[in-house]
């Protein structure tokens, strides 16, 4: 008998251990883990460096309060400053916890230039952007928002709807914010020109842009951020996943404009910006953002990318789409996707599913070329099966 509610319908396996892209069960079977805690687990399992700082630093120092200074998290907010649009930087524990702020810093930046009645976000209906009561009603979902009463401050259009969109903006809105390539909405890529079009938008009716890049951001695409190919600068971006390699970080990243209103006392986290926390984050940072590492994201993306569109032509009634970029990427099937991925955990292939009959794979960034191939193989396997 399990202890635990039943908010999740957990498969039957569990792990006792890991290393790079592999996962090791309880009754000793090995598996392929292309799904990283869904996208956390940047690096793969048991990383040494990762391994090596959190025990150093687990010697030092794990917690102290906001209250104190915090050399580890100001070294990471330079880093991430750096290497971005961002100006300012504020640390949270998870992707709902960042985009929770990103709300609030977005409503309060209107109230402290004297427009309080500015409070509205416009976000894509069924997109996901977290599990907060606030983050379900932005994602627009009505099978998440079922039973939790109602939180107002929303409005949605559809994926791809520009008209909608421009129709939904009112006095009231604050800020537009979508996610770069939607992950649990069917691995969707907003197109670069649809960002510079989003950009202009909200310049012109003088709102604010939020990129939501929790799962797409920190190298996942072969760029940093995804929106960076696209050449925009958002004025809100919240993180968390892969920044952390598996230990739990999320963060808003803001520029200066938006930060203004962002003063003492008006948003805190207990845990935000820990040292422990922190000096993992320094060293996934130092890791996933130099040229050498996203080049090779990218080149593993390609090799994948065109194999995958080689088994679509080879199951053109298994397989109908191939989303996504970089190492976030989906398979839309015709056939049924839950039957699809049960198959390939049954052999040893680890996935898991997006909405549009999407499943989503989602490789550790510095997968190897033999573990792609054997991934591929496996599909091929269970395509051939259910053909």
């Amino acid at each position: 008998m399990s202890y635990l509610a039943k908010n999740y319908n957990r498969k039957k396996i569990s792990f006792k251990s890991g290393k790079g892209s592999y996962l090791f069960s309880t009754d000793g079977k090995k598996y392929l883990d292309m799904l990283s805690g869904i996208a956390v687990n940047s690096l793969g399992h048991a990383h040494p460096k990762l391994v090596k700082t959190i025990r150093n630093q687990s010697k030092k120092l794990w917690h102290v309060s906001n209250a104190f200074q915090i050399p580890e998290g100001e070294k990471l907010a330079k880093k991430l400053c750096q290497k971005t649009f961002a100006d300012y930087i504020i640390f949270q524990n998870s992707g709902a916890e960042a985009t929770e702020a990103a709300i609030k810093i977005a409503r309060r930046y209107f109230y402290s230039i004297g427009k309080p009645n500015k409070t509205r976000i416009l976000c894509i209906k069924n997109s996901f952007h977290g599990r907060t009561l606030a983050t379900i009603f932005a994602s627009g979902s009505k099978k998440m928002t079922e039973g939790f009463g109602h939180v107002s401050g929303f409005d949605h259009f559809i994926f791809g709807d520009h008209k909608s969109l421009k129709k939904k903006i009112t006095k009231n809105t604050a800020a537009i914010m979508v996610e770069t390539i939607m992950g649990e909405g069917g691995i969707k890529v907003i197109p670069d020109w649809c960002l510079k079009e989003l950009r202009k938008l909200c310049d012109k009716k003088k709102i604010l842009l939020i990129l939501d890049e929790v799962q797409c951001g920190i190298s996942r695409t072969g760029d940093f951020f995804a929106f960076e190919k696209s050449k925009v600068k958002p004025d809100i971006v919240p993180i968390a996943k892969g920044i952390g390699g598996g230990f739990p970080i999320g963060a808003v990243l803001m520029n200066k404009k938006v930060a203004s209103g962002m003063t003492p006392g008006t948003h805190g986290s207990t845990f935000g910006g820990n040292p422990l926390a922190m000096a993992v984050g320094n060293t996934v940072m130092d890791i996933v953002s130099t040229k050498k590492f996203l080049n090779n994201v990218k080149k593993s993306s390609k090799y994948f990318f065109s194999n995958l569109n080689k088994l679509k032509q080879k199951y053109p009634n298994i397989i109908k789409d191939i989303r996504g970029r970089g190492l976030l990427i989906g398979i839309q099937l015709h056939t049924e996707q839950t039957k699809f991925i049960k198959k390939l955990m049954d052999n040893k292939l680890l996935t898991i599913r997006a909405a549009e009959n999407v499943v989503r794979i989602l490789p550790p960034l510095n997968v190897k070329k033999k573990e792609i191939d054997i991934a591929l193989k496996i599909i091929d396997k269970v395509c051939s099966e259910i053909k």
